[in-house]
């Protein structure tokens, strides 16, 4: 099996949702009962896995900003890497931003490599 950009993008997307997880199970509240977060990156990450279209990493680079972005402007994303709310709590931010940073980047070079590449018909 060929490791390529395309799976460290779905590797990326699923160890976010880990991440939160680990949040969740420290004791982070989040509006819900499942952290909606954990969906949508599993569903991204399942999306870029099984869709058929050469662009589809894109969505997981998206994804990755998306909760990149997320964690820059929150009120308690620094706080929380820098373990000021518990040692639990600050794995499971530095395992989430690992992870969407990695699809983010990884993301990105698969769509360039993909639009790059001539499409078989």
């Amino acid at each position: 099996m060929t490791v390529t950009a395309r799976t460290f993008t779905i590797a990326g997307l699923v160890v976010g949702a880990a991440g939160i997880g680990v949040l969740w199970a420290a004791g982070v509240e989040f509006p819900v009962a499942v952290p909606p977060g954990i969906i949508i990156l599993v569903a991204g990450a399942l999306f870029v896995a099984f869709a058929p279209w050469r662009l589809s990493p894109a969505v997981g680079a998206l994804l990755g900003l998306f909760v990149a972005v997320g964690f820059a402007i929150s009120p308690t994303g620094v706080d929380n890497l820098l373990g000021r709310h518990g040692a639990a709590v600050a794995t499971g931010q530095a395992i989430q931003l690992v992870g969407v940073l990695t699809a983010l980047v990884a993301g990105v070079l698969a769509t360039t490599a993909a639009r790059r590449t001539p499409q078989r018909r």
